[in-house]
């Protein structure tokens, strides 16, 4: 279990900390947003201008590591950049559950993008297609090829005001949050169907008055809000009172939550 430390917070509407919250690192963080996505943005050194970014909409898979895996094709404009320069970009962002975009997670992974080698060809294939089963009809298709990002860097974004870099390492040693195929629903669901209990709990739990509450993010430990208040948006963490590791202990945490803060005007 960590704590929020070395974020940095800039501009309004930047997310306020001033009460020591666990969360999970952003190696965490970013691990989880990877693992839940399908489809990225890679960006590529165009061969054609060169110097000039170029991006592409890309499907991607994992290996065991985490490491990106694409099957594209050489008549791409993509391919044929990373056969010039290996040098590239993977953009991953988060569902928006707000209509706010920059509201949103996303992580953006650097590396070396090269084609993976045969010994290794079965089980990158078999990875790849347990992700994106329409593939099937062309994986075997002469033209398109594996190949694989070798992470350089990682750089995590968590809403307004909460960002940093998370090193390859931190990033290949972290794990993926256990609950993290159900954040999606739990965050629609509170937010459709509870936002007067999100208001509640962040005024008692993060001390923070606001007029409007939006669930953005959950993870095993707690969540995080966007609030409106009389000084504009903000952003708050609200810890659970004990770490879940399921839906159903997540929903039975928040109840618990929300009956602890109505209960001194009971």
């Amino acid at each position: 279990m960590t704590t929020s430390s070395g974020r940095k917070h800039a501009g309004p509407g930047s997310a306020s900390y001033h009460i020591s919250v666990p969360e999970p690192t952003f190696a965490e963080r970013a691990r989880t947003l990877v693992c839940l996505g399908r489809v990225g943005s890679l960006s590529t050194l165009s061969r054609k201008q060169p110097g000039f970014p170029f991006g592409s909409v890309m499907p991607y898979g994992l290996d065991d590591h985490a490491r990106p895996i694409f099957l594209i094709s050489t008549m791409a404009m993509h391919t044929q950049n990373l056969q010039a320069d290996a040098r590239a970009s993977l953009l991953v962002t988060q569902e928006e559950t707000d209509g706010e975009p920059l509201g949103a997670s996303r992580v953006t992974l650097v590396g070396n993008v090269h084609p993976v080698a045969n010994p290794e060809l079965a089980e990158v294939r078999k990875l790849y297609l347990e992700r994106h089963a329409n593939s099937k009809y062309w994986v075997d298709f002469e033209d398109f090829s594996f190949y694989r990002m070798d992470i350089v860097d990682v750089y995590y974004v968590g809403g307004f005001g909460v960002m940093g870099w998370v090193s390859a390492s931190d990033y290949d040693r972290s794990q993926p949050d256990p609950r993290a195929d159900s954040m999606t629903e739990i965050i629609q669901h509170m937010n459709s169907e509870h936002k007067e209990a999100l208001v509640l709990l962040a005024r008692t739990f993060a001390r923070i008055e606001s007029t409007g509450a939006t669930m953005t993010t959950v993870d095993r430990l707690g969540f995080h809000v966007r609030l409106k208040t009389p000084d504009g948006m903000r952003g708050a963490r609200i810890a659970f009172l004990r770490e879940v590791s399921n839906p159903a202990e997540t929903r039975t945490i928040l109840v618990e939550m929300v009956q602890q803060a109505r209960s001194p005007t009971e």
